[in-house]
């Protein structure tokens, strides 16, 4: 009985020992198929353009299958692939306004129905309120049964009309989609109310930047000058007026000021103006649109980085900024206080009389030598953001509504009227009705199983890498 009982004992231990390894094992994560959409992708330049560029390239690293949907950028169209076997999209479709498309929702299901299948996508990943595209993507997706993931980059206000039209577009793209991602608490708490969401399916992950592509060379500047540098979209948001108003008073007041403005926009005239009315051609230089490529080399050159935004969720110029060695001047809107300590940034209000103020504190202490060295700033922000760990953060989203269910025409049909309204919510499920129906004309026409699957350039079946490879190996 007792020889019993210990050999009871010593398996029961045997077990817990041998239990004790499966727990503590690490789950790997599940490879997604993942579609990144929006009106806003290379060759424009901006931070969502970046934004989506550099956590595609992570996300491929990790393992993930990731293709891009724009729209075509004159005579870029087609298929073109990017670093990494990272294949994009240009689709045929109108540009309406400021870049982003033009929208009658259905127009759009054809062309991007052929890429979802053709890729086998599990989660479409639509990225920024501007974006028509990224709205119609989310819409299909879901009709389609994809799970679905939205990143707002923006803020937005509650009393003008467009922002009130915008509010209620996002309110019913987002009533059923499976979890919302915001690049800052100031974000987050924005989107919320915006769309009326639970907080527990939005999260904060903010942008990154790669250090290594942006690193302080003192050598590059003039020492006879100060410059201020200020890269940018010349747009309104941007507060472009309020850089019209900044750009004479310190001219006028420091003769060694000089002004370096990369960006283009419909405010450039703004600027040309000023420029031309104060006879400051020597002194304020408009270098137009930038490539990524030569962003930093123009950050080199300056002392002092200003941004004059009105409205900003995060704004990753003024990292990319302090990442090269400048002293940051902002407007202390949106989410800018939440994205550097206050030693690296100089936070203003978005007045004229209130950035000159700041910008003469740091011009004084730029001339007495009482600022930080470059490489200094430069290994004080090096490890806040990096776009690994955005990667990572994403890759949980990701596995987290990879699990969740997509609702049924039922009760989306329920959930767009008791979100969105009776009125609106009506108007939207009468079109996601008329969506289905057209999704199933069009599998009736060309059915899913006589489209040809796309050879994937990325992800754990990299069939495109291994052929070349393989016919590498063939020569050698």
């Amino acid at each position: 009985m007792g020889q019993r009982r210990r050999a009871a004992v010593n398996a029961s231990s045997s077990q817990r020992v041998s239990a004790a390894p499966v727990e503590v094992a690490r789950v790997p994560h599940k490879k997604h198929k993942i579609c990144m959409v929006s009106d806003f992708f290379y060759p424009n330049m901006g931070g969502v353009e970046s934004h989506i560029y550099q956590l595609s390239q992570c996300l491929i690293e990790k393992g993930h299958k990731v293709v891009v949907v724009t729209h075509a950028y004159g005579r870029r169209k087609g298929i073109r692939y990017l670093t990494n076997g990272l294949k994009v999209y240009y689709l045929p479709l109108q540009v309406m306004y400021n870049q982003s498309t033009s929208t009658t929702v259905f127009h759009s299901l054809p062309l991007l129905r052929c890429v979802f299948v053709r890729e086998g996508i599990t989660v479409v990943h639509a990225h920024s309120s501007f974006s028509a595209m990224g709205h119609d993507a989310l819409f299909h997706a879901k009709t389609m049964g994809l799970n679905t993931v939205f990143t707002d980059h923006s803020l937005f206000g509650f009393a003008d009309v467009s922002s009130v039209l915008t509010n209620k577009l996002l309110t019913v793209t987002l009533c059923d989609t499976n979890h919302t991602v915001c690049v800052s608490y100031t974000s987050k708490e924005n989107t919320v109310l915006r769309a009326a969401l639970d907080p527990e399916i939005v999260s904060v992950i903010p942008n990154a930047v790669d250090p290594t592509d942006f690193t302080p060379d003192p050598s590059q500047r003039r020492d006879d000058t100060i410059t201020i540098v200020v890269i940018s979209r010349l747009v309104y948001r941007k507060g472009i007026d309020l850089l019209g108003g900044i750009i004479p008073e310190l001219c006028l007041r420091h003769p060694d000021l000089h002004f370096l403005i990369g960006g283009e926009g419909p405010k450039r005239i703004v600027l040309e103006e000023v420029r031309e009315k104060y006879q400051l051609h020597d002194r304020v230089r408009l270098l137009g649109a930038l490539e990524h490529k030569d962003v930093r080399g123009v950050l080199v050159q300056g002392h002092i980085f200003l941004n004059t935004s009105l409205t900003e969720a995060f704004c990753m110029a003024i990292v990319e900024g302090a990442s090269c060695g400048l002293q940051v001047v902002s407007t202390r809107v949106g989410g800018i206080p939440e994205v550097l300590p206050d030693d690296l940034i100089t936070l203003c209000e978005p007045t004229v009389r209130s950035l000159c103020a700041g910008l003469e504190t740091i011009i004084a202490r730029q001339r007495s030598g009482s600022v930080p060295s470059p490489a200094s700033i430069h290994a004080g922000v090096r490890n806040l953001y990096t776009w690994r760990n955005v990667a990572e953060r994403t890759e949980k989203v990701y596995d987290r509504v990879a699990g969740e269910e997509v609702l049924p025409l039922d009760r989306r049909l329920q959930r767009l009227r008791a979100h969105c309204g009776p009125v609106a919510g009506s108007i939207f499920a009468v079109i996601a009705i008329i969506d289905v129906l057209l999704l199933l004309l069009l599998q009736w026409l060309v059915p899913d199983h006589v489209m040809d699957v796309a050879v994937d350039a990325t992800g754990p079946h990299r069939l495109w890498r291994q052929e070349k490879s393989g016919k590498d190996s063939a020569i050698n």
